[in-house]
């Protein structure tokens, strides 16, 4: 009987990376040849059950395959664990790998995986669940939520752009912000980010400082009210400095209480959450450890 190995792979098993589970599974064995532990799911949000068993069956290095809901789904599970975490980027956008380097290519993302460096990264923690990328609510929930209505699959990444088109000239809603203690906002607010990392889709730079082992949850506000102020918000992010927006505000802070006249739809790493009238954020320092190039 095979010794049972300490490497773990959790896979949505909808999505498809190089040439899939199946060449994952041989360049693995090409190096490790104790038995995998392996589990696929079916759906993202199955995946922290899975995690637990892997955990309880002696797994150290834990390679994830999906997108950016399957890696926040795992990271809320593993997060103060003494578990390792490899990225194979299956999704759509691929947020938290884009910005650690790990490309979409299958055997360099196993390579690194195996044999890259150890990172110590913080995770941001809103309403309970930690988040690897972003989180946001208003219309960047909005945004997310009908993306994820088959849109993702026909559209790809297109999808957060046709979405994004049918909100613009949404309602700002009276919001309030208060940061480490302090009310740092005020006022009507179409769209509340926090930020983990910088990069979010398309390449934009929504948080031009943040780095995810900073010890900062980097904390936005827009005020864009349509189409026209949303154009010059969105141009001043693609060219780097979304903090020189009048549209936009920007900081950083250790924790974060929002309050919205009205519920309000969230998301988190490109997954949709219930609408609320409060959100409680944090920075969680060193909470996981990924391995990158």
């Amino acid at each position: 009987m095979a010794k049972r190995s300490d490497v773990a792979v959790i896979a949505h098993r909808r999505k498809v990376l190089g040439g899939g589970l199946d060449e994952l599974r041989k360049l693995l064995t090409d190096e490790i040849h104790d038995e995998l532990i392996w589990y696929e799911v079916p759906k993202s949000r199955k995946a922290p059950k899975k995690i637990r068993k892997a955990l309880d069956e002696g797994a150290k290095l834990i390679f994830v395959w999906g997108g950016d809901g399957m890696v926040q789904r795992c990271v809320d599970t593993l997060a103060g664990t003494d578990a390792t975490m490899a990225i194979l980027p299956a999704g759509t956008a691929n947020l938290f790998a884009t910005n650690l380097g790990i490309p979409e290519d299958l055997a360099e993302a196993v390579r690194i995986g195996l044999h890259g460096t150890s990172r110590t990264l913080d995770l941001g923690k809103i309403n309970g669940e930690h988040f690897a990328v972003m989180a946001g609510a208003g219309f960047d929930g909005h945004l997310i939520k009908e993306a994820d209505r088959g849109a993702k699959e026909q559209l790809g990444r297109l999808a957060y752009v046709w979405t994004g088109l049918r909100h613009i000239q949404d309602d700002p809603a009276p919001t309030r912000v208060v940061v480490d203690g302090t009310t740092w906002f005020e006022g009507d607010a179409s769209c509340v980010l926090f930020g983990n990392v910088s990069t979010i889709t398309g390449g934009i730079k929504a948080f031009d400082d943040a780095k995810p082992d900073d010890g900062w949850l980097d904390v936005g506000v827009a005020t864009s009210q349509n189409a026209i102020e949303w154009a010059r918000t969105l141009g001043r992010m693609a060219l780097g400095r979304s903090d020189r927006s009048p549209f936009v505000q920007i900081t950083r802070a250790k924790r974060v209480d929002v309050r919205f006249s009205q519920p309000t739809l969230y998301e988190l790493d490109g997954g949709d959450r219930s609408m609320t009238r409060k959100l409680k954020a944090k920075v969680v320092p060193g909470a996981i450890t990924v391995r990158v190039p």
